[in-house]
């Protein structure tokens, strides 16, 4: 069998994984070309991701390496690049809501937080997905259900539309990706928060300042909708390094 065929294969057994694992189109469509992509470089695993630009390139290698090739990496390299972005303090996430009065970017900045909820699920949040009686939210496309923090409760209750969507523009339409990335990031600057925030910056926090508070990491794997928990192993590291910082408090 030569490297085509071989390659093939790999790429067609990669395909079932994804598939039994319950990953979208879009992204086993991304796995398999950064998959054919590491194939075709000749590269080793380090090489290759030494010159990786983004997470989910890590990831998908990752899944390929020890679901497909069936390797145990047990310390699987990660570029300092890809590393997860440094999470904000309760006291920096607090600022930037205080400082934020428009009552829909306040709302869509604790959605990101209080609830965890990914850039694409906040933004098409509809008022059906709020259940306020029993204080839970509905995550229907993964079929997860997440806590509505009384803040965010709260938060959601004071915008007044006639819009399926909770989040709406004053000109009547939904927010896109760009300008909520503008409102976590103008609000940031407003905080004087020199680090980079984003929208996963308050989501990476989330799940960070749950690990700290004790919550068990299968909970949190389940309110971030992540489909691996090696994938939400990663804020466990930075969690512990963080708790070890408390000792300097005593």
């Amino acid at each position: 069998m030569d490297d085509s065929d071989s390659n093939y294969q790999l790429i067609k057994k990669l395909t079932k994984e994804l598939k039994l694992n319950g990953f979208s189109f879009k992204k086993a469509k991304k796995y398999i070309q950064v998959a054919e992509k590491y194939l075709n470089s000749g590269k080793s695993t380090k090489e290759f991701l030494s010159q990786t630009k983004n997470r989910i390139e890590y990831f998908a290698l990752k899944f390929f390496v020890e679901r497909v090739l069936e390797s145990n990496i047990e310390d699987f390299y990660i570029p300092e690049k890809l590393k997860t972005p440094k999470p904000l303090t309760r006291n920096e996430i607090e600022k930037m809501l205080y400082l934020t009065k428009n009552n829909v970017h306040y709302a869509i900045i604790s959605a990101l937080y209080y609830a965890g909820l990914r850039l694409s699920e906040a933004k098409l949040l509809k008022w059906k997905d709020i259940d306020f009686e029993n204080e839970v939210i509905y995550i229907n496309h993964d079929k997860r259900v997440i806590f509505l923090h009384p803040k965010l409760k709260e938060a959601i209750q004071k915008i007044k539309n006639n819009s399926d969507y909770i989040f709406i523009s004053s000109k009547g339409k939904i927010y896109d990706n760009r300008t909520i990335q503008q409102i976590v990031t103008r609000a940031a600057k407003r905080a004087k928060i020199l680090k980079k925030v984003t929208p996963q910056t308050l989501r990476h926090s989330f799940a960070i300042h749950l690990i700290e508070s004790g919550a068990d990491i299968r909970y949190i794997q389940y309110l971030l909708g992540h489909k691996d928990i090696r994938t939400t192993q990663i804020y466990v590291h930075i969690a512990n390094r963080n708790i070890k910082a408390l000792a300097k408090l005593i």
